[in-house]
């Protein structure tokens, strides 16, 4: 029996205990404690591969950008200066300060921020190699006071976004205006501005929803090919950044994202126009790269409910509060086979709730699963993008491990 998570570096092996790069994670959690974030840097390896594959069948040159706020840990960052072609995407100073403590240069780094103030500019303009995008005209307008004759990119917004199962709060734009990018109506008074302080617009970044599967991808083409019709009022203009947003299977009913399928659509849409491709994702590369390991602490029934509570919550893995996406949990070691143990009747619906003192701390809610008991290990699977690098100290109860996993990564190539 497989289920629908397993996949060659992460399944249960013969003792029906979990493995993950090759590390046995009952085990290894017992050693270090909980909670604990564990990554693989061979699945993340593997990630950014993919996705420069099918970039590179476009035809068209092409380079991956890492969105840094999506896992920050820092050994991970070095591994992927070390191991790949990747440049990061940041959207704070602080995280271009922390990408250059990690090995990049800034010629690397593409920087789209929002709400940028004066002390930004005064250190991003600093950097004369820095992909510095210009998210409005109040931008535009500072950074042409700052550094007359730079080579900029401009943020726009084509008034249209996708996400993950077409869920509203993963979108970046849509009907309703957001804070995000230059729209169409305020397109010529940038382009106008921009001349004005002799700033030369190379690149366009845009960035419309998170975690788009397969079935998202024809709406996501009709963003490109709206978006094109702004870039073409741009002669100037050399590269695309197409932002980041592909997602990950969640769940037992998703697909996982057909890269052929999304570099076809980027084929048909910009094949011909000769502009260099960038993209950032975040959550390709490292969500599913990483797992999170939890010690169920309290399992109980009230008022006909049954509850599983675990030695963390909201404040290390926000998306189900934030976005209400699912976190699933899935056991460390099983205590029989796993078509004894996941059979239709011994599944009964869990609610999985985390230990800070708020009512919206709840993981998932009545999801299907087995009877389980007090001190089992748990993990949440997906859990290497937006945990951490979102988490807090509320309640106290900030506190985690984590490491990086390097098997099956030889780094002296």
């Amino acid at each position: 029996m497989k289920l629908w998570w397993e996949r060659d570096d992460l399944c249960y092996d013969d003792n029906n205990e979990l493995i993950f790069a090759n590390k046995n994670i009952q085990q290894f959690a017992q050693q270090v404690g909980t909670p604990l974030f564990v990554h693989s840097a061979a699945r993340i390896l593997a990630n950014i591969n993919r996705v420069e594959q099918a970039l590179q069948s476009t035809g068209l040159a092409s380079r991956v950008f890492y969105a840094l706020k999506a896992n920050r840990y820092a050994p991970l960052l070095t591994f992927i200066k070390t191991a790949t072609d990747c440049g990061i995407d940041a959207c704070a100073p602080a995280e271009v300060i922390h990408a250059l403590s990690c090995g990049f240069v800034p010629s690397d780094i593409s920087y789209t921020g929002t709400s940028v103030s004066n002390a930004d500019l005064d250190f991003l303009t600093g950097l004369d190699d820095l992909k510095l995008n210009c998210d409005g005209l109040s931008m535009i307008r500072r950074v042409g006071e700052r550094a007359p004759g730079r080579e900029i990119g401009l943020r726009i917004n084509p008034a249209m976004g996708t996400g993950y199962g077409s869920n509203e709060l993963l979108r970046y734009s849509g009907e309703k205006p957001t804070k995000f990018g230059i729209y169409a109506s305020e397109l010529d008074e940038a382009i106008e501005l921009a001349a004005q302080y002799d700033l030369a617009i190379t690149r366009i970044h845009f960035h419309t929803g998170c975690g788009y599967l397969n079935d998202q991808l024809d709406s996501w083409e009709e963003i490109l090919k709206t978006s094109l019709a702004m870039i073409r009022k741009i002669p100037t203009v050399s590269a695309l950044n197409l932002g980041g947003g592909l997602g990950v299977p969640l769940t037992s009913d998703d697909s996982e994202l057909d890269l052929d399928q999304w570099a076809g659509v980027i084929e048909r849409v910009f094949g011909s126009s000769g502009y260099e491709i960038h993209v950032e994702p975040g959550t390709y590369i490292a969500k599913d790269a990483g797992l999170l390991v939890l010690e169920a602490n309290t399992v109980e029934t009230k008022s006909g409910k049954l509850f599983v509570g675990v030695n963390s919550g909201f404040n290390l893995t926000m998306e189900p509060v934030h976005y209400q996406l699912p976190a699933e949990p899935v056991m460390c070691r099983l205590p029989d086979s796993p078509e004894k143990i996941f059979a239709a009747e011994n599944m009964q619906p869990t609610t999985f709730v985390g230990n800070i003192n708020e009512a919206l701390d709840v993981m998932y809610d009545d999801l299907p699963f087995p009877s389980i008991e007090e001190g089992s290990l748990l993990v949440f699977i997906n859990s290497g993008a937006y945990t951490t690098s979102m988490g807090s100290n509320h309640c106290m109860r900030g506190e985690y491990s984590e490491c990086l996993l390097l098997d099956g990564v030889d780094l002296r190539k």
